[in-house]
């Protein structure tokens, strides 16, 4: 009969997702995004996406299930972000989670958050080569990781990042030029009328696997104050901008995949659908007779889809799923693709 259809639920930031994968096989997800609610702020506003989680996951849920052409009564798992992400997000999507697994009396599973975005490329390319180097690339999170079996094996970091991740760079320079709110589409929409050669900008940390961009955030702010009166060059300081960022991320991969002996490179994450990111990867790769693997644009981003690709891969490797209490954690290290973290019992003092 196969195995049951896993249902995946995300709602770690300003998407809510859900995903419907059976087999390594999706077949229905739907996202709805409180973007535009906090981009008048600047960045996401924690109690405007909560909200916003509560009132889109039904709404998600249900066209998830007509995408599939599914009932909610053949769901046979569920899995769900429990961290890391904002605390209120998080809460909502896990109480939905339980309600939905206790309701139909399935299994329930908690995800890392950064392992679905791993588990995203096997929706569209199939199963992940053991071993393999995975760039994650966000808002948040810029890690460089080596992979083995994301199911059961623990998760190897060769580097991450030390402050700002290149998605928080895109976005906080897109202010100090003038663009809007998300940066990193308006950084990349804005750098393909400029001159990526214009502006010296440095490349941090060049003899590591780490990552450190807010050398070059401040490189561009001073760069963008020093043309206090004149008319910015808009479009040269995001094509220069780009190009620090792209030539870090994909020369630090290359070498990684390189150093391990490892075949394949796995680009993911929101920043990953940089047009830039993903062409000056691609050309490396080629040169270095890599196979490059980026999912389609639509599953770089937070979705559902991945988590319900992550909890695929669970219950076929037979883990066993989260305890009742399972709870969440804003802030947890990745090291394993399943995330079960329970509250702590209360102290008497």
């Amino acid at each position: 009969m196969g195995s049951p259809i896993v249902l995946g639920i995300e709602s770690s930031c300003d998407e809510t997702g859900a995903g419907l994968v059976r087999d390594g096989r999706l077949l229905g997800h739907a996202v709805a995004s409180s973007m535009a609610e906090h981009a008048r702020f600047g960045g996401v506003v924690p109690e405007i996406a909560s909200r916003a989680h509560l009132h889109a996951l039904r709404p998600v849920l249900g066209q998830a299930l007509a995408a599939a052409g599914l009932r909610l009564s053949e769901i046979g798992a569920v899995a769900v972000t429990t961290g890391p992400g904002l605390s209120g997000a998080l809460q909502v999507g896990l109480a939905g989670a339980k309600g939905i697994a206790y309701a139909l009396g399935v299994p329930l599973y908690g995800v890392h958050h950064l392992a679905g975005h791993v588990a995203a490329d096997t929706l569209a390319h199939g199963p992940l080569p053991d071993p393999c180097v995975v760039l994650i690339v966000s808002g948040g999170h810029t890690s460089l990781l080596l992979v083995r079996d994301l199911a059961r094996d623990p998760i190897r970091h060769l580097g991450d990042t030390l402050d700002d991740a290149a998605g928080e760079c895109y976005d906080k320079v897109a202010r100090v030029f003038g663009l809007p709110y998300p940066g990193g589409p308006a950084i990349d929409r804005t750098a393909r009328t400029g001159d990526p050669r214009a502006v010296p900008f440095p490349r941090p940390l060049p003899g590591s696997y780490d990552f450190s961009f807010s050398g070059l955030k401040t490189a561009a702010a001073r760069w963008a104050e020093g043309h206090t009166g004149r008319e910015l060059p808009v479009a040269d300081g995001a094509a220069a901008l780009q190009e620090a960022v792209a030539d870090v991320l994909s020369r630090k991969a290359v070498a990684a995949c390189a150093e391990h002996g490892v075949g394949t490179l796995v680009v993911v994450g929101g920043v990953a659908a940089n047009s830039r990111v993903r062409a000056l990867t691609e050309e490396r790769c080629r040169a270095a007779g890599i196979e490059l693997r980026v999912p389609p644009p639509e599953l770089c981003t937070d979705n559902g889809a991945m988590i319900a690709a992550v909890g695929d891969l669970l219950v076929r490797a037979g883990a066993e799923p989260a305890p009742l209490d399972v709870s969440i954690d804003p802030s947890a290290p990745l090291e394993y693709a399943a995330l079960h973290p329970v509250t702590a019992p209360a102290v008497a003092v």
